[in-house]
């Protein structure tokens, strides 16, 4: 028998959880969010927007979180949080979030959010937070040193989740350790403090069928690596970041990640565009060379972003309005937060 932490465990739960969302929306309330490290790219949007907006037409209640206060976690400057965070903003509404359906808010804004990380620290171990291979990971490709912030990075992510009772996640297979904790704090809460009326869910990992696009160059899409492709972009400046991508010697177009990572990447940007099979494009192009290939992933890219970059163009233009929705998105979540800390110190006993 698999345990209860197990991935064969957690994908049983994901798929009943996908179908049960089918047919009652109404009982599910979803947190998702992105840190505001940089400028939001194609990945972020095949991997993760897309998906939300889709979720949010489905009438569950979505909750986006801009994660700044988790930029510090293994970066030591602030220097350009707010014009990331008010580019986040404009992503997200050119993209389909509608601010009337999706709660937009940020960490630094809900104090009261951040407060349940006391008493969720109580109810997790030294040990546990150290085995956390999301933490480790995030070290080691930072190579910043283990802050008592990246060390409780998943604690403050469960409070994240819990403030406004959510119980549905879209996630990666390797998050899940995450989800697993927070499920692990809501128990324990509930055992704890609220055995006779729990007050957190134990929320559900939705494993997304997203697919993982590379960069340009075959390695992981990142803005410090230059090979991803910002939704802020515009064409020319799209057309000129794939004519300066690396391919290979060979005229002859065919998909292999492995062998030609450069020229796979490629066609696989096309294909989450287009909606066509990798083999089928690099089929297509055959000889006609990596000119051929650049040209047909210009096209497929801009063809697809043009009426996202229109209303962003649109959106960039009214700052007034991004602020206005991101204020009111944090006095929504206030309001959730207060209301979520005072049931908690009810239940621990700390109303006087």
């Amino acid at each position: 028998m698999p345990n209860e932490g197990s991935f064969e465990v957690a994908l049983r739960r994901s798929e009943a959880t996908l179908a049960d969302m089918n047919e009652h929306p109404e009982k599910y309330t979803m947190l998702t969010g992105d840190r505001p490290t940089g400028r939001l790219h194609l990945g972020h949007y095949f991997g993760t927007i897309k998906e939300r907006v889709r979720i949010q037409e489905m009438g569950i209640r979505t909750n986006v979180l801009i994660a700044d206060y988790q930029v510090i976690t293994d970066r030591d400057t602030t220097k350009e949080i707010a014009d990331n965070v008010f580019n986040m903003v404009v992503d997200y509404l050119a993209c389909g979030l509608d601010p009337a359906k999706t709660m937009i808010y940020v960490h630094s804004a809900i104090p009261a959010c951040n407060q349940l990380m006391l008493p969720f620290l109580s109810l997790v171990s030294e040990a546990e937070l150290l085995r956390n291979p999301t933490v480790k990971a995030e070290q080691e490709a930072s190579g910043h040193e283990l802050t008592g912030l990246l060390l409780t990075y998943p604690v403050h992510q469960a409070c994240d989740i819990l403030f406004c009772k959510g119980n549905i996640v879209p996630v990666g297979r390797d998050q899940l350790p995450h989800i697993e904790l927070t499920r692990t704090i809501a128990r324990r809460f509930n055992k704890r403090f609220a055995r006779k009326h729990p007050v957190f869910p134990e929320p559900v990992g939705v494993l997304t069928s997203a697919k993982l696009i590379p960069g340009l160059d075959g390695r992981k899409m990142s803005k410090s690596y230059g090979n991803a492709i910002a939704l802020s972009m515009t064409a020319d400046e799209t057309a000129k970041l794939i004519r300066k991508s690396q391919t290979d010697g060979d005229r002859l177009i065919t998909f292999d990640p492995e062998a030609r990572p450069g020229v796979s990447a490629l066609i696989s940007t096309a294909s989450v565009c287009t909606g066509r099979p990798e083999l089928e494009i690099a089929e297509e192009i055959g000889d006609g060379g990596a000119g051929a290939l650049k040209r047909y992933v210009t096209d497929a890219v801009n063809d697809y972003f043009a009426p996202i970059r229109a209303r962003r163009e649109e959106l960039s233009k009214d700052p007034t309005y991004i602020h206005d929705v991101l204020a009111e998105g944090n006095a929504r979540a206030n309001e959730i937060a207060n209301e979520t800390l005072d049931e908690v110190r009810r239940a621990m006993g700390m109303v006087y």
